[in-house]
């Protein structure tokens, strides 16, 4: 079974770590949407990591169905729990081998380079019937560049609506 584990950094601020629990049941829950309405590569982006799996790198493959994930959890690399090891292991207990990383970071960096690696290695060591793939950041993906406008399209919107309606 295929599981996903979400990562994010962690933080002392209650609703940052509730956006990444959000995302991760949104994630479990929601069904992907027939058409992707911002379907795009990111910019300048490496393939995945793949770890526990001697062929290396696999060909990119699409999901499975709407729902690709047998069971979904959320962790955290610092502050917050679940840890990354406690994340991987609620996967590995469920019946999940294969276990899809995601990085809720805006950009790769140490964190995602470096720290996550080593987190999840250890955690698959303590595991070691399962492997993990770890998937890029969001970077410049077209999705984000969108995402962007949006807000700035939003800021605008505030601007002009201010322009017309002073509180002087």
């Amino acid at each position: 079974m295929r599981g996903l584990l979400v990562i994010g950094h962690g933080s002392r601020r209650d609703e940052a770590n509730a956006t990444v629990r959000e995302l991760a049941r949104r994630l479990a829950t929601e069904p992907r949407p027939a058409a992707d309405g911002c379907a795009g590569h990111p910019l300048g982006s490496g393939g995945p990591t793949i770890a526990g799996d001697p062929a290396g790198p696999a060909a990119p493959t699409g999901p499975t169905g709407p729902r690709p994930w047998g069971a979904v959890e959320a962790a955290f690399l610092e502050v917050s729990r679940p840890d990354i090891g406690e994340g991987y292991a609620n996967l590995a207990v469920v019946g999940c081998t294969e276990i899809v990383v995601y990085p809720f970071f805006l950009f790769g960096g140490n964190h995602t380079r470096r720290d996550l690696p080593s987190a999840l290695e250890e955690a698959r060591e303590r595991h070691p019937r399962t492997r993990w793939i770890l998937s890029e950041p969001l970077g410049l993906h077209a999705c984000v560049v969108e995402a962007v406008r949006a807000r700035l399209d939003d800021t605008l919107r505030e601007l002009v609506d201010t322009a017309r309606h002073p509180t002087g």
